[in-house]
């Protein structure tokens, strides 16, 4: 079945913008494997989904400079969300019935929304650090992929690098700990695990939510200045990240007392701030910006120094870049790996593409391969797993760059998992869902 009508015009037009090459029917032949893009170029988040969306096409582009997935070429295409969840929705929709591999939706809310979906089209999803943290668990939810990371590997690791600063963990006792956070289910996957962690460590929390988009915080920064916490973790998105600099900044609140989450630690949220963002730390999730990694070098040798990459070259290698490239990795290679179980050189299905996700197996020989030696650290999932690594560090903005400023952490699955199982657990009750066991995982 060919595909047809491949980009709305909405995205024809954020792609020329963004010099991306769009895909034509043409190039979507009944042999090639089918990756849905959804994507925000417009809107309030337009400056941090752009690059995100660039280095997703730009990997999807790579794949066949390089060949294909064994030899299977790969098409695309763009779907404008502008962060919107029923958007998002009409995205997936629309672009289900074309043979989509996956659907990674870029938010949390309209992950939630085709969490709802996903089962019953049997249409896998990849959220790769953003979405539901419980849905690591592969047992109950059998279509969901947050590889690499969720969003209490994240808040539990930023504590872990506030307690090794204070001496301990056993120095948080008494501390106050504010967590600035988007008014969005994005913003509040955080409460869990910082709540957890305070009942442990004896620390003060206190929640102080922000409007969309982010750009009116008066009145929260004015009850940081008055209560003066010890730290401040900045669970943001788009401008909210910057205006949170700005703010703190006039305010004086050191920004060596901040830290963000990995989608508040790119160039976009700090550019415009420059110096006055110096000190300010966020977590990666395992990546940094990778400007002399192997594959930013392919990328820049077959697309962009051949005049058809995807936005401007000299972002090629920043940090959400690198992000959206590594999610396109993801889907991809969960091809690869189910094309060992359904027939190399063939086109997998979605159901089949599941199970490449379920039984991912990136060791770190495979990823210096692909070209991401030095960026990311092995991804290994499992049925029960679907995860599959929850390791992160901590980058710090010196006023011009980001730098990396600790080593690896790795997220506390003592802590951790049982929390994810009862968040689960509960989703199942709720939905009349029978979780599954590891005998039932061999499809």
């Amino acid at each position: 079945m060919k595909v047809r009508n491949l980009v709305l015009s909405v995205s024809l037009a954020c792609a020329a913008l963004s010099g991306a090459v769009v895909p034509t029917a043409a190039m979507a032949q009944a042999k090639e494997q089918f990756f849905p893009v959804l994507v925000y170029r417009t809107g309030a988040y337009a400056p941090n989904g752009v690059p995100f969306a660039n280095g997703y096409v730009d990997y999807l582009k790579l794949v066949n400079a390089r060949g294909g997935i064994n030899g299977v070429k790969v098409s695309f295409e763009e779907c404008e969300t502008g962060y919107a969840t029923d958007k998002g929705v009409e995205c997936y929709e629309r672009l289900k019935g074309k043979g989509a591999t996956v659907f990674q939706p870029l938010s949390t809310g309209i992950t939630f929304a085709l969490t709802e979906k996903a089962p019953a089209d049997k249409i896998p999803l990849i959220t790769a650090g953003y979405g539901r943290s419980e849905s690591a668990d592969g047992g109950v939810f059998k279509w969901n992929f947050p590889l690499a990371g969720t969003y209490w590997v994240a808040g539990d690791v930023i504590i872990q690098d506030i307690a090794k600063k204070e001496g301990g963990a056993a120095n948080l006792k008494g501390k106050h700990i504010a967590l600035v956070y988007h008014d969005s289910p994005f913003g509040k996957e955080a409460i869990p695990i910082l709540q957890e962690r305070a009942a442990m460590h004896g620390y003060k929390l206190s929640l102080l939510p922000v409007t969309h988009p982010g750009v009116e915080q008066k009145s929260t920064w004015l009850q940081i200045r008055r209560d003066r916490p010890d730290y401040v973790i900045n669970w943001g998105w788009g401008v909210m990240n910057s205006t949170l600099l700005k703010e703190a900044q006039a305010t004086g609140y050191p920004r060596e007392k901040i830290y963000g989450v990995w989608w508040a630690g790119a160039e976009p949220d700090v550019k415009d701030v420059g110096m006055g963002a110096k000190g300010y730390n966020a977590i990666t999730m395992q990546h940094g910006t990778e400007k002399g990694s192997d594959v930013v070098k392919e990328v820049l040798a077959k697309l962009h120094d051949k005049g058809q990459g995807t936005g401007p070259k000299e972002e090629v290698g920043d940090v959400l870049y690198m992000r959206g490239l590594f999610s396109a990795m993801f889907a991809v290679e969960g091809v690869r790996q189910a094309q060992e179980k359904f027939g190399k050189g063939k086109v997998v299905t979605a159901e089949q593409a599941r199970w490449g996700y379920e039984n991912l197996n990136l060791t770190q020989a495979k990823l210096d391969a692909l070209g991401f030696k030095g960026v990311l650290r092995p991804v290994s999932t499992s049925c029960q797993d679907h995860m599959g690594a929850n390791w992160a560090r901590i980058h710090t903005w010196d006023g011009s760059k980001w730098q990396f400023s600790s080593d690896w952490y790795q997220a506390d699955e003592q802590i951790i998992k049982p929390m994810v199982k009862a968040a689960a657990d509960k989703y199942a009750a709720e939905k009349k869902l029978t979780r599954r066991a590891a005998s039932d995982c061999g499809s």
